[in-house]
């Protein structure tokens, strides 16, 4: 007998209901029912990934669960929330139940990881895309959000940059979907850029951490200077970002040292990349060396790296429609070594 969509939402997605997680009603109804504790908000966010838009076809099936996930709890790690629930649609062409084991295994492994519950969603028939709902908690009056960087704040990220980048430009040219200009990328561990784009890890543990101490976070989804344009409009704030402090992996160092990428264009994809979901926050100097004795405190933890990267320097009334229309961000200074560099700092845009 084959199988339809209740069958295949039994099998795969419902799992036993936590009702001490605030989980009054789950999978299983027309709605889910769930118990916000007295002194916190739910923060709330949802992201959809399109085959041949976020992900090549042939992409696989644990990696697209996983990160279908990861993305979410990123953005809620931007607004310093709990991660605890979390909703899934999901079209699919059709039922490959050896594809859909290996899908939820990587999406349940992260959900696990951080005691997040599924709590309902919906299957249908189509081309594949994934959408995600995911919910968190965050104490009354004290999520992060993009809006209060101040002049004199540094600007921090949480870890490195541009892997992710690299490995969506390793695949592309694998693919065939476009033709190398001025590079071979013939790196010598794609691998590793490849694992940093698909299976990129939320920094939930550090956003907890810097809830009083963060002035303005983001997440990095679109690439630094998109995201960090973001917050310099909300906050009504200019920039300088240090290129020398750019936190830069092994594996990329190990292609600039041999040559194979040059120090520009880890720049520029470090810059523009998109795919890290690392944070970005604004800080204090002050407030930075408290952090950085916390996260001292924490060192068993895993995801507490914090790197300075730049500085709030100035107010701006600059406003976004000018931002947009430029390649080179108004509000953002690009320096090495207190020289201006001149980099291309437009940043990911579905729609251009």
């Amino acid at each position: 007998m084959s199988k339809g969509e209740f069958d295949i939402i039994k099998r795969y997605f419902q799992r036993p209901t936590n009702q001490s997680d605030g989980v009054v009603i789950g999978i299983g109804d027309d709605c889910a029912i769930l118990t916000i504790p007295e002194g916190h908000q739910l923060a709330v966010t949802t992201d959809s990934l399109v085959s041949g838009v976020h992900f090549f076809e042939d992409v696989d099936a644990y990696r697209l669960g996983y990160k279908s996930l990861a993305v979410n709890l990123s953005d809620l790690a931007a607004m310093g929330a709990t991660a605890k629930w979390v909703s899934l649609a999901i079209t699919l062409p059709s039922i490959d139940e050896v594809w859909l084991a290996e899908f939820c295994r990587g999406f349940f492994d992260l959900a696990d990881k951080y005691n997040v519950q599924l709590i309902g969603g919906d299957t249908t028939k189509g081309p594949l895309s994934i959408t995600v709902s995911a919910k968190g908690l965050v104490k009354t009056g004290q999520a992060l959000t993009r809006q209060q960087a101040q002049v004199g704040d540094l600007i921090c990220v949480s870890g490195c940059l541009g892997d992710g980048a690299l490995g969506l430009a390793i695949k592309l040219l694998a693919s065939g979907s476009v033709v190398s200009k001025n590079e071979d990328f013939a790196v010598l561990n794609k691998q590793a850029f490849i694992d940093a784009l698909e299976l990129t890890e939320p920094r939930l543990t550090l956003a907890k951490l810097l809830v009083g101490y963060a002035s303005s976070c983001i997440d990095i989804s679109d690439g630094l200077s998109q995201d960090l344009s973001h917050i310099l409009e909300k906050s009504r704030c200019s920039a300088e970002v240090y290129l020398q402090d750019l936190p830069l992996s092994d594996a990329m160092l190990s292609e600039i040292k041999l040559g194979r990428i040059p120090q520009f264009q880890a720049w520029q994809y470090a810059v523009n990349g998109g795919d890290d979901y690392e944070l970005l926050f604004t800080i204090s100097p002050e407030k930075l060396v408290l952090l950085k004795e916390l996260l001292k405190t924490q060192a068993n933890e895993a995801n507490l790296a914090c790197f300075e990267i730049g500085k709030i320097i100035t107010a701006s009334s600059v406003s976004s429609t000018v931002c947009l229309e430029k390649k080179t961000h108004p509000l953002i200074t690009f320096l090495h070594q207190q020289q201006p560099v001149d980099l291309d700092s437009s940043g990911w845009d579905h729609f251009k």
